[in-house]
């Protein structure tokens, strides 16, 4: 069920567990502002999720109340993973999802990072 953006962060979310390590992922980098693990359904050869470490719902939520270092240490992280995975040449899809409209389905902010193929529509109709 899509998430509200505005929600106050809930600690049960499965992101929160895999940062505390009760749940364990197939981890691809990790540094003190995030962590990237492949997904567990993924919808390419190469999709990669990006979480920040920080207890942010959604990037409305990151963008308007998290510190400069957080913010700047998640952008660098989601490029160093697309650079590691192999993602720059040919190309990549990122991919936040905020809210109902969205299809938020985790109310912890993070970022998909489609690659290893041909993309085609940015939305279907």
């Amino acid at each position: 069920m899509p998430i509200d953006p505005k929600a106050p962060y809930d600690d049960s979310n499965i992101f929160a567990k895999i940062l505390r390590g009760e749940i364990p992922c197939r981890k691809v980098y990790e540094d003190e502002f995030a962590l990237a693990f492949h997904d567990i359904n993924p919808q390419a050869p190469v999709h990669v999720l990006v979480i920040p470490k920080g207890r942010w719902v959604s990037w409305d939520d990151f963008s308007a109340r998290a510190e400069d270092d957080e913010i700047a240490g998640f952008v660098r992280a989601v490029g160093a993973v697309a650079r590691a995975e192999g993602l720059v040449e040919p190309g990549y899809r990122m991919l936040a999802n905020v809210g109902q409209h969205g299809h938020q389905e985790v109310p912890h902010l993070h970022v998909h990072l489609f690659g290893g193929r041909q993309f085609y529509a940015m939305v279907s109709q």
